[in-house]
């Protein structure tokens, strides 16, 4: 088989196909929960500890005052961007929690059909047994 034939072959099959449906549709739900924290969750908690964009909270590491906004501390020198940080870890934690909660249902869903499937072969090879034991 030809190198185009294999790499066809590679690339129509049900996993390739399925992976790349779940990159950009993961890509697409990151977006959304980014912008969940970002701009619904984070400006409430920012604003109840003190009023600043959560985003800006950093250490500074060369004396850069704190009063700077992130950027121009960074420009200023080092800088602990622990604000930043803890955005992006809560961004992870509730897309890592709607994944498994989808994970959740998918398996539930699936669950049933799975036993049915089961009892039928079970119900099959009873008659089977039941017809061998007939003869």
């Amino acid at each position: 088989m030809s190198m185009m034939g294999e790499f066809k072959t590679f690339v129509t099959r049900g996993n390739v196909v399925d992976l790349a449906v779940g990159v950009i549709i993961g890509g697409a739900f990151g977006r959304i929960v980014d912008s969940l924290v970002k701009d619904i969750i984070m400006p409430p908690i920012g604003a109840m500890l003190g009023g600043l964009d959560f985003a800006n909270y950093y250490v500074p590491l060369n004396g850069q005052g704190t009063s700077l906004p992130l950027v121009e501390a960074q420009k200023a020198g080092a800088v602990l961007a622990y604000g930043n940080f803890l955005t992006i870890l809560l961004n992870f934690i509730l897309l890592a929690f709607v994944i498994f909660q989808m994970v959740r249902v998918v398996n539930r869903i699936r669950k049933p059909a799975e036993i049915t499937a089961v009892e039928a072969e079970e119900i099959l090879l009873l008659r089977d047994i039941r017809d061998s034991l007939r003869k």
